[in-house]
């Protein structure tokens, strides 16, 4: 027998000796223990693009003016926060995978990207604002992939789209309600105390990070094998499920290091493949950070203008949660990034051609459907990868931080003498799209050549040593 099914066997001697029936009761209330606890990561993400994101909705309330920003500068601010998490997210992800406690670190690296929001509404010139944001991107950068990482050391592969969907929602929701938030901060707290309406939104969401921070390092998980709320079934069920599923273990017992880890990621072609198709989309996504600023070609006044931010955002996520869901129950991933890609293409041309306010103002529904293919990517990126933890820790952090060059780019295509039509930076996003979705095709196009092959390969198998693929291991496609 192989090495991997004497693991299999130690792990689940507890859930094996369980009827069926049984088995499958503690597994739904295991899933449902799991879904409420992280649950709170929507809150996380919300609060993570709200602090990164609320440079574009100061803008309307005179924070250029205020730091007395000139030519690109206030694109730079935007782009050098990506600066930052391009450095940190792989060694953060490294760490992660051997410190094995998401719920200090991932709680630790909200505590300090809050403190430095808070600060940032304090500086008063460009110098000071744009080193501030610079550390916001070295204190942010663990968050993403450190919560994917997450996410992916309790879940199935058929379980992981929709939850991705469900945690990361709080990112999408973010988009549209921060402004909506935003628009009540500028508005009301205007002169109060002495200060700026702008430099109030960045106290308070950078409070309102911390205070939540602290909350969730007593309710985040930690991973199966060192979370102290399982019972010794549910544990041992948490773990025994995902190697039935084809991922490698993470808890200790034929652990690689996560220097071997660095190497298998570095050493696989799909990750770059991935990371350069992740550059190119994140410069197609690069209108969602000057979403404020295309809302308020239509003309309304500030407050206007960011509410009607909010509504595109929302259908988005409800758009990214049924898509997502088919995703899972199909067990299938591409053909739906596809389909949400072609409705953000849709939404860009009708941008370019008229200047129509009703048209262009659906064209941001449509544009915003993009989300829904970002997070069943991250999930197809999550299953790619799914049989070495050390390998897929470095693999998600790398694509993320590479991809983060895309967003530096991407921060200096919406220039103000563009506008208000911006047909040139909607050009640049619907030809990246494009870009990116045949890199993908080509992605799925070898993943289903290699599923055919493993096929194959176990029809003419005589014997399960024979088999190159023991646990019966399929890319999700």
């Amino acid at each position: 027998m192989s090495a991997l099914s004497n693991e299999k066997s130690e792990i689940v001697h507890v859930s094996s000796g369980l009827p069926s029936h049984a088995r499958d009761d503690l597994e739904r209330r295991l899933v449902r223990k799991l879904d409420l606890r992280l649950f709170l990561i929507v809150l996380l993400y919300a609060l993570n693009y709200i602090d990164r994101g609320n440079a574009s909705s100061a803008r309307l309330g005179g924070f250029e003016k205020d730091l007395h920003l000139q030519g690109t500068q206030y694109a730079t601010i935007l782009s050098v926060v990506y600066v930052g998490m391009c450095v940190m997210q792989v060694p953060a992800n490294m760490f992660l995978h051997w410190l094995e406690r998401p719920a200090i670190l991932i709680p630790w690296t909200m505590v300090t990207w809050g403190a430095v929001s808070t600060l940032t509404g304090a500086t008063q010139n460009y110098t000071e604002v744009l080193l501030a944001r610079l550390f916001l991107g070295f204190a942010e950068a663990p968050f993403f992939p450190g919560t994917i990482y997450l996410l992916s050391g309790w879940y199935k592969r058929d379980e992981l789209a929709v939850r991705t969907t469900l945690v990361t929602c709080g990112a999408v929701l973010s988009a549209g309600f921060g402004s909506f938030f935003a628009s009540g901060i500028l508005t009301g707290m205007q002169g109060k105390l002495g200060q700026a309406g702008w430099r109030w939104l960045f106290y308070i969401d950078g409070g309102m990070t911390i205070v939540v921070a602290i909350c969730a390092m007593f309710l985040l998980p930690n991973f199966p094998h060192n979370t102290t709320w399982l019972t010794p079934e549910e544990r041992s069920l948490a773990i025994s499920r995902l190697v039935d599923d084809g991922y490698g273990r993470i808890d200790g017992l034929g652990k690689r290091s996560t220097v071997r880890g660095l190497w298998d990621a570095l050493s696989d072609w799909k990750v770059w493949w991935f990371s350069v198709a992740s550059i190119i989309d994140c410069m197609a996504l690069s209108f969602v950070i000057y979403f404020p600023t295309i809302v308020a070609t239509m003309g309304y006044d500030m407050t206007t203008t960011l509410l009607l931010a909010a509504p595109p955002w929302v259908l988005s996520a409800v758009g990214a949660f049924f898509l997502s869901r088919y995703s899972d129950s199909t067990r299938k991933r591409c053909i739906y990034i596809f389909a949400s890609n072609a409705f953000a293409a849709l939404g860009f041309i009708i941008s370019i051609c008229t200047m129509n306010m009703v048209a262009r103002y659906v064209s941001l529904f449509l544009m915003a459907q993009i989300a829904a293919g970002q997070i069943i990517l991250w999930a197809w990126i999550n299953n790619t990868f799914a049989r070495e933890p050390a390998k897929r820790a470095v693999a998600i952090a790398l694509i993320s931080s590479i991809s983060a060059a895309g967003n530096i780019v991407g921060s200096f295509l919406w220039p103000i003498t563009w506008g208000p039509t911006y047909r040139y930076s909607y050009a640049i996003c619907v030809t990246a799209l494009g870009v990116s979705t045949v890199m993908l095709g080509i992605m799925y196009l070898h993943l289903k050549r290699v599923n055919q092959q493993i096929e194959r390969n176990e029809q003419n198998a005589k014997d399960i040593n024979d088999l190159q693929d023991p646990v019966g291991y399929r890319h999700l496609v």
